[in-house]
């Protein structure tokens, strides 16, 4: 069924965007609404943009809930993973930003909070004194097994709505969406020090 065009001016939507089909049926569906604006979006891709940006941020937020139980931050989650997967090996700060899910400006700060909760320990290299090498420390891990009942049921309860079929297409056009924005990372701070032209990522939870 086609979107019918005067009822998706009167609302600010784009006629190509203003039908999304879940399980078969349509329903209308307005970020112009959800954000009181009043004045149509600009192009479809402001709108596409805007829909993007909006639905990391919701996601982001009901991750933040399911983990502030344990007194971590969803950016502190990720690191305590990152370690538990490199375990029993540790990483080094530059090796932890390269596997962030979200850019970092500064790994060091995260990296001290964690320390001070006893999640991590660090360690200098022996062969190259100016290296710190981080590993999850015992009771990382402990957490770790006790937030995994919980954390792997997110995806499901965020996302279960929609097909199989949705899912792969949904993957397929946001890594298609990224292809224009995706360049090598600036080198995170490893010093406590803001690295240059990075910004603390919008959907990165602050400590």
């Amino acid at each position: 069924m086609n979107a019918d065009p005067d009822a998706c001016r009167s609302m600010g939507l784009h006629p190509e965007t203003a039908r999304q089909f879940t399980h078969g049926k349509d329903r209308m569906v307005s970020l112009k609404r959800e954000i009181a604006q009043e004045r149509p979006f600009s192009s479809v891709e402001e709108e596409a943009l805007l829909n993007l940006v909006r639905s990391s941020d919701s996601v982001q937020r009901a991750f933040q809930l399911r983990t502030r139980k344990w007194g971590v931050t969803s950016t502190q989650y990720n690191i305590l993973r990152i370690l538990r997967g490199a375990y029993p090996q540790g990483l080094t700060c530059s090796a932890i930003g390269d596997r962030m899910i979200t850019a970092e400006p500064d790994i060091t700060r995260l990296l001290a909070r964690l320390k001070t909760l006893k999640l991590i320990r660090q360690q200098r290299d022996k062969h190259d004194r100016r290296a710190v090498c981080t590993h999850i420390s015992a009771a990382g891990l402990a957490l770790l097994s006790e937030m995994d009942p919980v954390i792997l049921q997110v995806p499901r309860e965020l996302l279960g709505h929609l097909t199989g079929a949705e899912l792969s297409e949904l993957i397929r056009l946001l890594e298609l969406a990224r292809e224009p924005g995706e360049n090598p990372q600036e080198p995170l701070s490893c010093t406590g020090s803001h690295a240059p032209g990075l910004r603390a990522s919008a959907a990165g939870v602050k400590l």
